[in-house]
């Protein structure tokens, strides 16, 4: 077997700098999806195996610094410092190159082996943009490979520098990356106090340590505050500071900062040449239609509106499918284990449960493929934009957009994307407004009553409208939040548009399989666990007195039949026993219907759902449907795993596999239920897992109870009003 020699390789980059489409074209299908430790941001990792090196891509979240700020930029930062790779491919838009050399410097001051690949080099042609490659790299101290990754161009080139560069044969000058002369006197001084710590220089690189220190890098200060030297640190520092605050009125990370920027211009300015001309692009010609003051949110809204026809009609057919093949495995798993405990947990439980769940799963596909295709055109940055100037008339800004947006998949990661939120008032809004805004767990709910209760028809129409209503819902909250708890003026909004570009299949079809991914693995994990507790809840403690009851009914049928049977032969005989025979099975199906019925109301579960009816009954639920939103306090897909697992216990059973068919038929539900149902699982408590990051990200426990309390009490009030509203509709 080959051998191969490792080396690892980490991607950096700026947003849209067509980083990630450069790392799918490298790893191919080798590639690996997880969470990197302590967060809920996508991990990305794949290998590659050239010219007898596996070379091991990690695609770092994409950042415009390292100043350790948001969640990305901890992740960037830390993984280069502690796990040390071999390799940074810094990942640069060639077409807006001084932008995307502010993170370069910060790589520079880092003073890691590095590969620059300059990206969207096509582009770089099309605008007529000359760089001398020569002199750049011997300004930034990195080889510059020219690369597509759309096209993937320059590849084997990026390759060949990785390898040459582990190596060592292929080396490039230092960079010339300087401060100003007070500044430098300053770190050289931080430097030499920070080798006498052999530990804290081994593990941090001692010249970027004083750096960041100067620039009052609270992570790094935590790091040198448990160290002995940090005593002759914090004295340096303070007379570094001090100085600073009286003879230039400023702070050494202000200066440092301008020195970056400084050095950027000139690097820039001496090595790239733009033309003289500049002529619009096909992205102004676009913009001009889509971000238009008049046209803009229209259009955005009839994007939305198409997305979710999009969803649900394609999603129809493969939904059946998987219906039909949960329906068969439980008539399977009853054939081979036959009736009893073992085959109730199976298929009422688990089968029932986890099956409900996974039947949305090509809604869900279709859902994240369709926004997965608007995020890599650069759209989803131009609906922020859009979106701003309403967000302004309610205290916020296009920047709150990006969390409300992300909450379309998932709450947890949206809660924590606030922290780019400087503004705390700011913060702490939108932090409140995300839960009303549609996650993906919720789609599940929503498809399971629309087909249910709507004709399909007007499926898309109504989805559109529910996500649209959280989305008003959000507006009208921030606008109450900032004008009587969070008064004062929003921070202003600056955002990049990058320039539009056709994302390639797989990049699309990767992203859309790891929300899937993900969306698989909840429900074997978390609902499949919760669909065995739930079954359990609604099946203890057992009530003797009904299954005595039963019995008891179930002999005296059994033996009237034997007695029909008996005297009745003849008679059967002439218009068939299987017709006698149905009739008999029906009966006792219908006493185990009403035993299971009873036990369910006997159970832990039923007792739960008995006690919080006087509260939901006035918006038209029953104790079962409260059952399911208790239980989907701990994730949003167990409301319909629960229902799932209640409605297979055999209440109100009509013979239906179908839980959508068993609901229709159920008497006590209607249009009006559904609405309210939807509208309440839309507007209350996310998750448990949500709950908990917003209370880290908040920092109290009162913002935590104003958000658990606002988000219950806003579901109760809109559902009340729907449900009432719809009621007097349909009399």
């Amino acid at each position: 077997m080959k051998e191969y020699k490792e080396i690892s390789v980490a991607l950096t980059g700026n947003p849209n700098s067509g980083k990630t489409s450069l790392f799918n074209g490298l790893v191919g299908r080798y590639l690996k999806v997880g969470n990197w430790a302590g967060v809920t941001i996508e991990k990305y990792e794949g290998f590659l195996k050239y010219k007898g090196y596996k070379i091991k891509f990690v695609d770092l979240p994409g950042t415009y610094s390292l100043t350790a700020y948001s969640p990305e930029e901890v992740i960037t930062r830390n993984y280069i410092i502690e796990e040390k790779p071999d390799i940074i491919v810094n990942v640069l838009d060639g077409a807006n190159l001084e932008r995307n050399l502010y993170l370069t410097t910060q790589l520079m001051e880092l003073e890691v082996n590095s590969v620059i690949a300059l990206n969207m080099y096509d582009e770089v042609k099309a605008q007529k943009i000359e760089i001398d490659f020569k002199q750049l790299e011997k300004l930034l101290g990195s080889h510059i490979v020219p690369t597509n990754s759309i096209k993937k161009e320059g590849f084997k080139s990026l390759l060949n520098h990785i390898i040459r560069v582990h190596s060592g044969s292929l080396t490039v000058a230092k960079n010339k990356l300087f401060f100003s002369g007070e500044v430098e006197k300053n770190i050289e001084r931080l430097t030499d106090i920070i080798k006498c710590d052999q530990n804290l220089a081994n593990k941090y690189h001692p010249r970027w340590l004083a750096i960041k220190l100067l620039e009052s890098d609270q992570l790094t200060y935590a790091a040198a505050k448990e160290r002995v030297i940090w005593l002759n640190i914090e004295k340096e520092l303070l007379d570094i500071i001090g100085k600073y605050n009286d003879l230039f009125d400023s702070s050494p990370a202000i200066i440092i900062a301008e020195d970056r920027h400084s050095f950027i211009r000139g690097a820039v300015k001496e090595t790239v040449q733009y033309p003289s001309e500049i002529k619009k692009t096909l992205t102004d010609h676009i913009d001009s239609v889509l971000i238009n003051r008049v046209l803009g949110l229209p259009i955005f809204l009839c994007l939305m509106w198409l997305i979710f026809q999009f969803t649900f009609k394609l999603g129809e057919i493969p939904m059946f499918w998987i219906e039909s093949f949960f329906s068969f495995l439980g008539k399977t798993v009853t054939n081979i284990v036959g009736q009893g405990l073992l085959q109730s947990v199976m298929v009422d439980g688990i089968i029932a449960g986890v099956g409900g769940v996974l039947v949305f799963l090509p809604n869900i596909l279709l859902l994240f493929l369709a926004l997965a295709f608007l995020e890599g055109t650069g759209y989803m940055a131009r609906a922020a934009f859009v979106v701003d100037k309403v967000l302004h008339k309610v205290g916020l800004h296009g920047k709150s957009f990006i969390p409300m947006i992300t909450g379309f998949g998932c709450s947890v990661p949206a809660f924590m994307s606030c922290r780019t939120l400087k503004n705390r008032a700011d913060r702490i809004t939108t932090m409140m407004i995300i839960p009303f805004m549609s996650c993906g767990a919720k789609l599940p709910v929503y498809i399971l009553l629309i087909g249910a209760f709507f004709p399909i028809a007007y499926a898309g129409n109504i989805l559109f409208a529910v996500y649209l209503f959280g989305i008003i819902v959000a507006i009208l909250s921030a606008k109450f939040l900032k004008t009587v708890v969070f008064k004062g003026e929003s921070e202003p909004f600056v955002m990049e548009l990058p320039p539009y570009r056709m994302p390639t299949i797989k990049a699309v079809f990767i992203q859309m399989w790891i929300k899937a991914y993900m969306y698989i693995k909840k429900a074997g994990t978390i609902v499949l666990l919760a669909s065995v507790i739930i079954w359990a809840a609604c099946n203890f403690p057992v009530n003797r007195e009904i299954n005595k009851i039963h019995a008891e009914r179930t002999h005296i049928v059994q033996y009237n039949q034997m007695l029909n049977d008996a005297q009745k032969e003849k008679q059967f005989i002439e218009f068939g026993r299987s017709d006698a025979h149905s009739a008999y099975y029906d009966t006792l199906q219908s006493l185990e219907n009403i035993r299971l019925s009873k036990q369910l109301e006997y159970s832990f579960a039923g007792k739960t759902g008995k006690f919080i009816e006087p509260f939901i009954r006035p918006i038209g639920f029953d104790w079962r449907i409260g059952i399911s939103l208790v239980a989907g306090l701990a994730a949003k897909e167990i409301v319909v795993a629960t229902m799932g697992t209640i409605y297979s216990l055999g209440a109100n059973d009509e013979g239906s596999s179908d839980l959508a068919d068993k609901l229709r038929k159920d008497k006590k539900y209607d249009i009006a239920t559904a609405l309210s149902l939807m509208i309440f699982v839309l507007l209350y408590v996310p998750c448990l897992a949500a709950t908990a990051v917003f209370h880290k990200e908040a920092g109290a426990w009162k913002w935590t109870g104003i958000y658990i309390s606002y988000s219950i009490t806003v579901a109760w009030v809109l559902s009340f009003a729907i449900y009432h509203i719809s009621k007097l509709f349909s009399v």
